[in-house]
């Protein structure tokens, strides 16, 4: 254990009394056990060697590294007893008692919305004002609160501390973190509980089930606002905007490149790093993308999904089986002659192209 001030000697700010006291030397703190007083003094020294295994944070205390875990994890033992609600700490939890109880609450003026702690009720009141003060240095948005903006900061910088001990997946945010876990129990047990009312159809999360139902309406409710086209998702509505606006907002830190969608960014940025995350399990090949490693794993197991519909032949890659097509175009061609030729719907060709 190094701490910050080398000259910081732990010994000396133990003061043992009469009544088996430990108190501490740089403030007034008085302990009953001597192992709570070196916890203590770590807050002194600025000394934080319990670190974390899944992201950088580190804690002086271990009781506080098992509480941080728990981000990771999902894990929430502190279960209310009055309604289903659970929490990672056990503070929370009787915080969150006060609500039960109505102790020490505190009401917002403007609606009969009640909070345990007056720091929240401070935080709801700026959805009543509509002030933003937290601002992204990134792009132009702007937050109400300091969190918010922590949260959208991992769009720029594509950090995602919250990560699937089952499958190493990593995600930005807590709500998809724990939707994700939840897939991981469903698929499991096979519970499916998101049934379609148009077909036999079942979904182990709700968003899947609305994307489905909308093969069924052909809905597309969001509507782009600068031309005619419309979308099943927000997600994908957000993507098409930028085509109007050329907005780039996720810029390259190695070279000029700037990119509307920080996926791509992440993408790029291997072109710099030379980092090939995607291992083949089968042999010692590494990839740059996961597409590229999931055409390699068919040379393994031999997989030719893309079939041709005029013969037997199946490909491990789309743009050989175009490149295929052509051989029956050519036939058609020698058939028919030039006339027939013209008689062949042109869209259905595949555009000449090279073959790696």
């Amino acid at each position: 254990m190094s701490f910050a001030n080398e000259s910081f000697d732990v010994n000396d700010q133990v003061i043992h009394t009469d009544d088996k006291q430990f108190v501490c030397g740089q403030c007034d703190k008085v302990y009953s056990r001597n192992n709570d007083l070196m916890n203590h003094l770590l807050t002194h020294t600025g000394d934080k060697p319990y670190q974390c295994s899944q992201c950088d944070k580190s804690y002086s205390r271990n009781s506080d590294l098992i509480i941080h875990l728990r981000t990771h994890t999902g894990d929430k033992p502190y279960q209310c007893s009055i309604c289903d609600k659970a929490y990672a700490r056990n503070s929370d939890l009787t915080v969150h008692l006060r609500t039960h109880t109505g102790e020490n609450t505190y009401q917002c003026s403007q609606c009969d919305k009640v909070f345990t702690e007056k720091q929240r009720l401070a935080k709801h009141f700026v959805t009543h004002t509509g002030e933003k003060p937290y601002q992204c240095s990134q792009c132009d948005k702007a937050f109400s609160q300091n969190s918010h903006l922590k949260c959208h900061m991992r769009k720029h910088t594509g950090e995602k501390p919250y990560r699937c001990n089952q499958c190493n997946k990593d995600f930005p945010f807590k709500a998809a973190f724990v939707v994700h876990l939840k897939c991981h129990l469903r698929i499991h047990t096979g519970e499916k509980p998101y049934q379609c009312g148009q077909c036999d159809k079942a979904f182990i999360v709700n968003c899947h089930l609305i994307s489905h139902l909308m093969t069924h309406t052909g809905e597309k409710p969001y509507q782009c606002s600068q031309c005619d086209k419309a979308f099943k998702v927000n997600s994908h509505l957000i993507r098409h905007l930028k085509t109007h606006t050329g907005e780039k907002p996720y810029q390259c830190s190695y070279c000029e490149n700037a990119f509307k969608e920080n996926s791509h960014l992440i993408s790029h940025l291997k072109t710099h790093t030379r980092e090939k995350p995607y291992q083949c399990s089968k042999c010692t090949k590494a990839f740059r993308w996961k597409l590229s490693l999931i055409k390699h794993h068919r040379t393994h197991n031999r997989e030719k999904p893309y079939k041709c519909s005029q013969c037997e032949k199946a490909f491990t890659e789309n743009k050989k089986l175009k490149f295929h097509m052509r051989t029956h175009t050519d036939k058609a061609i020698v058939k028919h002659g030039q006339a027939g030729a013209r008689d062949i719907d042109q869209d259905t060709l595949p555009p000449l192209s090279c073959v790696e």
